[in-house]
């Protein structure tokens, strides 16, 4: 007899399945005339999502999926009042202000949610939104300790949820491009993959507040959450720009900005894990209230090549990405081929012969279609039930040597790690310092270390 109550998400997934059965091309999307629904969407048919940390970023990933009518916004949660409000006030015909993310995971009228928390959150919300059967998209850096990138990954695939991370420069066309490139083998073997991210923010860094009383209307604890406790700091809590001057908040500049950079190499070159992570750096310059490394290079090892990365705070050279003498922001990712260097950006790439070695070749065709856009990629997959391409199991592949290197950084010694076992090896100390220590009453979740 068939079910009278089927759910929409499983109906989808069974219409998806049928079409694949019968040997058709899936739709990434099921249409609503496919539905019966000529016009817009049902109500049953919308992807009701929530926001949980509703700062700038998150904003904007709400408005990247509010602006598609198959999308309700139902929920705005921050333990910043202003900033609840603000979104909830922007959206009051269906949405509600949440002061606790557990309020928002509560919901049964809540299908998916965004996390754009101050980073030290990432991981243990979205493990938790995995359990209340909620689709994720997590902003980078997807995690900031080990333990935490393998649990993660580990609870998306036991709870068989949708997940996409923020890395949303993974969407571009020049990105594609230089993936097509580098799989067709147009540069040669590429032994060596440079990355960087400068800028200057002079000795002053972000500057100093002398004030540690939290504003009336702001939770101070709720806000610090799982993280080593501190008093409240009107620089830290501003923005995700400044979360990346204090290490236990967002793991500084590597895990603030080396996801859109590392993420195009380990894309285009199909790397897993690295076998050795070796990090050196301090605070050589900046006096402000943070901790981070103002200066900071990371070495990785994988079986057929070697990464590199290098973060300056302090100064701003781009090499040949530099452009303008004036101090911003530069970045940038090199590829050393047998026959050409390939250096890139977000929106460039330019190719440097080894002599005469590129005069035969030619540039392969296209071949990875376009993106949607990277939330609109993310909204598909919820009804499809077909993995975006930022998901969880791809993205570790970026976010696991983001977080050694750090932990390197930390013990100043070289981190050997073993990609099959999925372990720190021949180092207990690092092996426990991988896995973090909560604050109470906050607790890790152990079960998905063995999953």
């Amino acid at each position: 007899m068939a079910d009278k109550h089927i759910s929409r998400r499983n109906f989808l997934g069974k219409t998806a399945q049928a079409a694949g059965a019968a040997g058709l091309a899936v739709p990434l999307v099921v249409s609503s005339t496919t539905l019966g629904l000529e016009n817009e969407p049902g109500p049953n048919e919308r992807i009701h999502v929530g926001l949980i940390g509703c700062g700038g970023m998150g904003q904007h990933n709400l408005a990247e999926c509010a602006v598609h009518k198959d999308v309700v916004v139902t929920a705005a949660c921050d333990p910043w009042k202003p900033r609840r409000e603000a979104v909830a006030a922007k959206y009051k015909a269906s949405c509600k202000a949440h002061h606790d993310y557990r309020e928002v995971l509560a919901r049964k009228d809540v299908d998916a949610v965004i996390v754009a928390t101050p980073p030290h959150w990432h991981a243990l919300i979205s493990i938790e939104a995995c359990e209340a059967g909620k689709d994720i998209y997590v902003q980078k850096p997807m995690t900031l300790h080990l333990a935490e990138s393998l649990a993660l990954r580990n609870a998306v695939r036991k709870h068989k949820r949708i997940s996409q991370i923020g890395t949303q420069i993974h969407a571009s066309e020049n990105y594609r491009r230089i993936v097509e490139m580098v799989r067709a083998d147009y540069l040669g073997k590429i032994s060596v993959v440079r990355t960087f991210n400068v800028m200057n923010q002079g000795p002053q860094g972000v500057g100093h507040d002398p004030n540690t009383t939290p504003p009336p209307d702001l939770d101070w604890e709720l806000w610090l959450g799982p993280a080593p406790a501190r008093p409240y700091n009107a620089i830290l809590a501003a923005n995700s720009y400044n979360h990346c001057s204090w290490m236990d908040y967002s793991g500084g500049w590597l895990c603030g900005m080396a996801p859109h950079i590392v993420d195009l190499p380990v894309w285009a070159l199909d790397l897993g894990f690295p076998t050795a992570i070796t990090s050196l750096g301090g605070r050589f310059v900046i006096k402000d209230d943070g901790d981070a490394p103002d200066v900071q290079e990371v070495l990785w090892q994988y079986p057929t090549c070697t990464m590199t990365w290098m973060s300056s705070l302090v100064n701003s050279y781009g090499f040949d990405l530099h452009g303008e003498p004036v101090p911003k922001r530069r970045l940038g990712i090199y590829f050393h081929g047998v026959d050409a260097t390939m250096y890139c950006d977000y929106g460039t790439h330019k190719i440097v012969p080894e002599g005469n070695r590129m005069k035969d070749k030619r540039p392969p065709e296209k071949s990875i279609p376009p993106s949607p856009g990277h939330e609109r990629e993310w909204l598909d997959s919820i009804k499809s039930r077909k993995e975006p391409s930022c998901c969880v199991d791809y993205h570790v592949r970026v976010d696991v040597p983001l977080v050694l290197g750090n932990l390197s950084l930390k013990l100043g010694r070289t981190i050997h790690f073993d990609p099959v076992a999925e372990k720190i090896v021949g180092d207990e100390e690092a092996a426990r310092l991988a896995k973090p220590e909560y604050r109470a009453p906050w607790k890790f979740p152990e079960q998905y270390l063995n999953a």
